[in-house]
């Protein structure tokens, strides 16, 4: 296996060594075991062993295990859940706190078995919502969860979300629920399972969270003809900002003064309006939505118009 040895004395706070592991592509799980050893005469911690996990030789991330103190040798072992056609490296960082002493790693083993004492994780889907929805990551792994794990998912580039929910099938299976509540474009990117326990840590492979914005028309109606109880409009609604498919369209319409409002599903670009008072005026926009929960976006910009007095033609 692979050795590392960083004597800390006489180095300045926040020197970096790496220790970086081959690649691994294999569509398995992998259990990666190590031994470490972080100690100092003094008692103040010599620095802090960080461990990241690589994909397609993308940004580090965020470490997903890490300790600045133990005084004697310890074993940890990482369950890291990969998928073809994707591949993943395993960084070993030491960071010097600027106190003298020893962190090591030795004994770096790549088992091409299930970790004994720490859960791994099936592929992740990625999450597609609307913005404003709630995002829910669906976490499923084979082994035991015990009540001192810690259990979030990490974000590259956007914030972690906390556990929701878990639900245990059996002492070999269980799936841990994450919401990231009232999702926006900001929210958008990679995410990962993390499970944290007393033997080691579970990573699983990076899932998409794609926020979609609910489709608006950019223009209003425009007005084809107009009698005394009816308006004639074209929805002029293929310029949009947000997003499609669009998969509804809505005319909604009111009276200016506000004392009357309708709504209706068509389902071609032109549009009668019909049963309407003579000579009021009436603003009309158009509605539009999307796939999925919480599609509809806000109603475009208004067209306003008068109908025809009565007995006018």
């Amino acid at each position: 296996g692979s050795f590392m040895l960083v004597n800390t004395s006489g180095r300045f706070a926040g020197q970096k060594a790496h220790l970086l592991l081959p690649h691994l592509k294999e569509n398995d799980t992998h259990c990666i075991d190590f031994h470490y050893y972080v100690s100092s005469k003094s008692g103040s911690s010599p620095g802090t062993l960080n461990v990241y996990v690589k994909v397609n030789d993308g940004p580090i991330g965020n470490p997903v295990w890490n300790t600045s103190t133990t005084g004697t040798w310890n074993r940890a072992e990482l369950a890291i859940s990969t998928f073809w056609p994707n591949f993943y490296q395993v960084v070993f960082e030491v960071v010097t706190s600027g106190h003298p002493g020893y962190v090591a790693i030795d004994e770096v083993k790549v088992l091409g078995h299930p970790c004994t004492k720490t859960p791994h994780f099936l592929r992740l889907q990625s999450v597609e919502v609307n913005a404003g929805q709630f995002a829910t990551f669906q976490c499923t792994a084979n082994g035991r969860t015990n009540t001192g794990d810690r259990l979030w998912l990490q974000g590259i580039y956007v914030r972690d979300a906390p556990l929701k929910d878990i639900k245990v099938f059996n002492s070999r299976r269980f799936v841990a629920l994450f919401s990231v509540v009232n999702a926006t474009k900001r929210d958008a990117g990679n995410y990962r399972c993390m499970i944290w326990t007393e033997g080691g840590v579970g990573v699983s492979n990076y899932a998409e969270l794609i926020v979609k914005e609910p489709p608006v028309p950019i223009a209003p109606p425009q007005l084809s003809s107009v009698g005394a109880t009816y308006l004639w409009i074209q929805l002029n609604a293929n310029s949009i900002n947000g997003d499609g498919p669009i998969i509804q369209r809505e005319v909604e319409y009111r009276t200016s003064s506000g004392s009357w409002y309708d709504i209706q599903p068509v389902d071609s670009t032109s549009y009668k309006i019909g049963h309407l008072d003579p000579d009021t005026e009436y603003e009309i926009s158009v509605l539009l939505t999307r796939p999925g929960e919480g599609g509809t976006g806000s109603p475009g910009p208004a067209l306003k118009t008068r109908t025809k007095c009565a007995g006018e033609y």
